[in-house]
């Protein structure tokens, strides 16, 4: 498993990008990549070096809170992400009424015409619930099965 620790850089260009996308100006001090694409936050009392030394013994890919993947240059933030960062969140939010609630909780796409495009944070009564992607068309769900509300089948 990849881990990296964002450099000083590296970390300013992902805060570009989240501040571009969605208006998020601070990440927390250490931020770190798993894997080729997923961004995670580190709040722990061990130090970059002694996380570095014991990814290399065993199997941590689960350190940190997983905040975000970056898909062709963007950035799409986890369910987790959007409750962490839900403070500096203003802009590319979607509103969605109840039945659309319904809907992507049960990870469903919404067949809806939006006019936009791009990866939007949804939101229903105040609460964000996720993000997805937006075309003219649809708005594809990214919520994990295993997370996923079963539909009340009556």
């Amino acid at each position: 498993m990849i881990l990296h620790f964002l450099t000083k850089t590296e970390k300013e260009k992902t805060e570009l990008k989240l501040k571009d996308q969605f208006g998020i100006s601070k990440l927390p001090d250490k931020i770190l990549q798993t894997g080729k694409e997923k961004i995670r936050i580190f709040t722990g009392s061990f130090s970059e070096k002694e996380i570095e030394k014991l990814s290399k013994t065993t199997h941590i890919e689960g350190i940190g809170l997983y905040i975000a993947k970056e898909e062709n240059n963007q950035l799409r933030i986890s369910i987790e992400g959007t409750h962490l960062l839900k403070d500096q969140i203003k802009r590319n939010i979607f509103e969605l009424n109840e039945q659309q609630k319904e809907e992507w909780l049960q990870g469903q796409d919404l067949q809806i015409h939006t006019g936009k495009k791009g990866v939007f944070i949804m939101e229903y009564n105040g609460d964000f619930i996720g993000s997805g992607k937006i075309s003219e068309e649809k708005i594809s769900n990214f919520i994990p099965k295993g997370r996923r509300i079963k539909p009340n089948v009556s």
